[in-house]
Order: structure tokens, then C-alpha cells, then sequence
């Protein structure tokens, strides 16, 4: 066999073994696809002799999204949907195959998530105070690798006017890891399959925050092609993602976000106060309203997904918490006795 032919052999084995071990899609991008990045987003910065990226994508199973379609069971999709997934499915996943890459005798860098540690914020300026360079031309720690961007690299699919990935079998519903290795593997060509999204703008429709623009876009060039997406407000999307919104000057005050009166619950979340972390992946009360479940329900409704199901996900109109009397419904309780995160005795 010749080089090449090795080359493709050894990268068909290597998707198998991630299949094999959890992963749903797998796709390898050249480090070359990462030019023109940012320094502070740049995985060439981590492993400067990487020779390429494998990608790998866990689906966000559609029943962990269904006690919130349904109003009734909302931790199951931050804790199976979202940090399961992100702090131990995927990242004993990529572990795994590190070490088989590592037994080869080439490097391999296991990253199941962005690093809670990195330099900087989700508009992607330097946190003040954080970190600096350990030495010139070199950017502080810790690098944050877009990783949307590199399943966009490798081929999994395309991004959204959410800045979702979206792929042809799940849509926007997976998250995804990588690993930076040293072993040269035969690439995968950027998608350039059927749309996947049309503009529908279910995303901004739905999004409980009103954190994407409809006209406003943000363009970049990735290996001479153009991705875009809508404009994001992160800071609505990060209160919003907690089921909360904020008060008006003459609403008084609220006690939906622990430590703050700035805030009460809105229409997507049934909880008088935040429900607590599970795992550390934070309270994603939200469900993904717009970005995740509207935008499924739009791809399923046109025929696009691959992985087809018996049913739709969408079943009925989206509900609505009316919370027009909150003020009166906390004043009804005992002070002190509000919310979730008062102790519950169970049997």
C-alpha cells in the first residue's frame, strides 16, 4: 500500500474506534483550515506540530428535550442533554482515543469542551485581570477553540443563522469535542451538502432572550469560504438561558436570580426562583427555545434530517408561563420560603 493509501486506512480506523466508543459523527480537519483565526482562538498555539483535528459530535438525545416541550421536566436536558454529555460521556470519549493515538507514539490533545479557563469573555475580549502571555508573540491562557467552527472544518455540517452547528442527521441537536493530534490523517472536505438552513428565522421567533438579530449578521472566511450567522446579544442570552428576565424600573423588585432583585421569571420557566447547577453546565432553563428546539421542529417540518423518527418533535404550540401577577404570588409566600433552593424534604 502506498502512504496515502495507509493514511486513509488508518483514518477509517480511527473514526470506527470513536464511533465505537460513543462518538455519533466524526470528521478530521487539517490545522491549515485554522488560518486567519484569532490568536486567542487558535488550537496552533496549543499543539504547534499538530498535524490535524478530529471532530466528534454527541447527539443531544430528543427525549431529553421533551419534559420542556411538555412544561413538566426541565432538569433532565441540563443534566443529560447538556452536562452529562459535556463533562463525562464526551470527554472519557476522547479520552479513550487519545490514548490509542498516544500508543502509536504521536501526541494527542483530548478536549471534550471549551476550557472553563479561558482568557477570554463570549464576545471574545480579554478578561481583565486574568491571564497573561508567558512569553512575547505567544496569546495568555487559556486558548478557547471555537468548536463549531472545527465540526464546521471537518465536515459535519454548517452553521446556522444562530451560530448553531447544524448537521444533516440531527440539526442543531449535538455538541461537540475534539482532539489536536500529531498523526497526519486524511482530511474531510467542508460541507458542501443539501441546505440545512434557509433563513426561516425560527430562532429569533422563539429565542425566550431576544438574543438574535434578524437583519444583522456577522460574516467571517473560513479556507475560502464565507460563514455567516445573525448577530448575538450574549449577555440577553445568558439571562434568558436561566429562565429569567429583567425587571422594568416600575416593577419593584424581584427574586428570580439568587443575590439579585434585578430580576423575575419569564415566560419560559415555571420556577418562582433559578433552580440550582446540575453538574457544572449551568441552568438551562430555557431548553434552547429558539436555537435548539425551534430550529429542530423548522428542519424536521421541511424533511432535511436524516435521522428520521416515528413522530414529530413538535406536537403542539409552544406554552407560555404567565407570570402577569408575580408580585403578588411572591408576596403570598412566607418570607424566606421562595424557590428551589430552600431546603426540600423528600421521603
Amino acid at each position: 500500500m502506498s502512504d496515502n493509501e495507509d493514511r486513509i486506512a488508518l483514518t477509517r480506523e480511527i473514526k470506527k474506534y470513536a464511533k465505537g466508543q460513543g462518538a455519533d459523527l466524526v470528521g478530521i480537519t487539517p490545522m491549515s483550515r485554522f488560518e486567519g483565526a484569532p490568536k486567542q482562538m487558535d488550537p496552533r498555539y496549543i499543539m504547534p506540530e499538530a498535524k490535524s483535528c478530529i471532530v466528534v459530535a454527541f447527539r443531544v438525545l430528543r427525549g431529553s428535550l421533551r419534559g420542556i416541550e411538555e412544561g413538566t421536566f426541565f432538569s433532565n436536558y441540563s443534566s443529560m442533554g447538556y452536562g452529562a454529555i459535556t463533562y463525562t460521556f464526551m470527554p472519557m470519549m476522547v479520552n479513550n482515543l487519545c490514548r490509542q493515538i498516544e500508543d502509536m507514539g504521536y501526541e494527542a490533545i483530548p478536549m471534550g469542551h471549551m476550557s472553563d479557563w479561558r482568557a477570554i469573555d463570549n464576545e471574545g475580549n480579554l478578561r481583565a485581570g486574568f491571564s497573561k502571555p508567558v512569553e512575547a508573540g505567544k496569546p495568555a491562557p487559556d486558548i478557547m477553540v471555537h468548536l463549531r467552527l472545527a465540526a464546521y472544518m471537518a465536515g459535519l455540517g454548517e452553521i446556522g443563522w444562530s451560530k448553531m452547528l447544524l448537521t444533516p442527521e440531527f440539526g442543531p441537536a449535538q455538541r461537540v469535542g475534539i482532539i489536536l493530534t500529531e498523526l497526519d490523517l486524511e482530511p474531510d472536505p467542508i460541507y458542501d451538502g443539501p441546505e440545512l438552513c434557509n433563513r426561516c428565522m425560527a430562532c429569533v421567533k422563539y429565542c425566550p432572550g431576544n438574543s438574535m438579530s434578524a437583519t444583522e449578521k456577522v460574516s467571517i472566511q473560513i479556507d475560502g469560504h464565507t460563514v455567516e450567522w445573525g448577530a448575538l446579544n450574549c449577555d440577553s442570552c445568558d439571562v434568558a438561558f436561566r429562565g429569567a428576565e429583567e425587571l422594568k424600573e416600575c416593577e419593584g423588585e424581584g427574586s428570580y436570580i439568587e443575590g439579585s432583585k434585578n430580576f423575575k421569571p419569564n415566560h419560559i420557566t415555571p420556577f418562582y426562583t433559578a433552580p440550582p447547577k446540575v453538574y457544572t453546565a449551568g441552568k438551562a432553563v430555557c431548553g434552547a427555545g429558539g436555537c435548539t428546539r425551534a430550529c429542530l421542529a423548522s428542519l424536521e417540518a421541511r424533511g432535511v434530517l436524516t435521522n428520521k423518527m416515528k413522530k414529530p418533535f413538535r406536537r403542539k404550540n409552544p406554552w407560555r408561563v404567565d407570570w402577569s401577577n408575580y408580585e403578588q404570588e411572591i408576596a403570598d409566600f412566607p418570607e424566606g420560603t421562595v424557590g428551589i433552593n430552600t431546603r426540600l424534604d423528600t421521603d
